[in-house]
């Protein structure tokens, strides 16, 4: 290393480089202090007016924050010299790359733009999109973040749903639960039936209209298949799913069916 050049530049420069340093680091706290002030303010705003449901402000509060630290950062390259305009030229000369990557962000940026516009779904709405199933919680800038049941947080980029099936399991008023249910051969499919019917209709949550779907789905070497399908509200779905096994269970139990078995081919002697 040439000490003489170190020592020519900290001689020279040093002080001043310092001070650029020091102010950068009080722009650095100082700009994030008040860009979180700014974002509580806007958000307090927001649901003053109550004009604005959660979904839309939250995306505005995305991009306002986006804006915001952009605006810091070149603010802090501008402490050190650099301009906006070199920085531009910067970005510009980076490549195809930087291109590429930026081209990617902008993809979620308009796909993020169309489902404010369109609304597939809104904050709080259990949905499956992008491959993933769970609860809304953000709709962000470039991305979606996802509660799956199992309780993982999962951030979804918004060109991957935008651009592929989205089921809304919300935006109906009620959802039907799918189970099924096997008797015996020696057992009368239309006795389990009318046994059934009154219990699955009694289970806590579970709609009287529609009312609860119980038919015979298939025969099986085993037995009759029955499908039994109740109607609830999204929100009780896995309530009532775990229910209606119990209430199976409980009344074929209680009704002395014997549980179904293959039957088994004599064999040929």
């Amino acid at each position: 290393m040439n000490t003489e050049a170190i020592w020519q530049f900290l001689s020279t420069q040093g002080v001043d480089f310092g001070l650029k340093v020091l102010a950068a680091i009080a722009a650095w706290v100082v700009g994030r202090w008040l860009i979180s002030l700014a974002l509580r303010v806007f958000s307090a705003a927001l649901d003053r007016g109550r004009r604005i449901d959660s979904t839309l402000a939250t995306y505005l509060r995305s991009i306002l924050s986006v804006l915001l630290n952009l605006v810091l950062i070149l603010a802090i390259l501008d402490i050190f010299g650099v301009k906006t305009t070199s920085f531009a030229a910067l970005l510009a000369g980076a490549g195809l790359a930087i291109g590429t990557a930026w081209g990617g962000l902008l993809t979620h940026f308009a796909a993020g733009v169309f489902m404010q516009v369109l609304r597939p779904f809104k904050v709080g709405d259990f949905v499956q999109a992008g491959g993933v199933t769970g609860t809304v919680t953000e709709i962000g800038l470039f991305g979606t973040s996802i509660t799956t049941p199992d309780n993982v947080h999962t951030l979804v980029g918004n060109n991957t749903i935008f651009s592929g099936s989205i089921q809304n399991y919300s935006a109906l008023p009620h959802r039907r639960v799918d189970c099924t249910a096997k008797v015996a051969n020696s057992v009368d499919p239309h006795e389990a039936i009318e046994k059934l019917r009154p219990v699955i209709a009694d289970i806590q949550n579970v709609l009287k209209t529609p009312a609860p779907d119980i038919e015979i789905l298939q025969f099986t070497p085993e037995g009759p298949l029955l499908c039994v399908r109740p109607y609830c509200h999204t929100d009780h779905y896995w309530q009532v799913y775990f229910d209606v096994h119990k209430a199976i269970v409980t009344t074929f139990g209680a009704a002395g069916y014997p549980v179904p078995e293959t039957p088994i081919a004599p064999r040929n002697r």
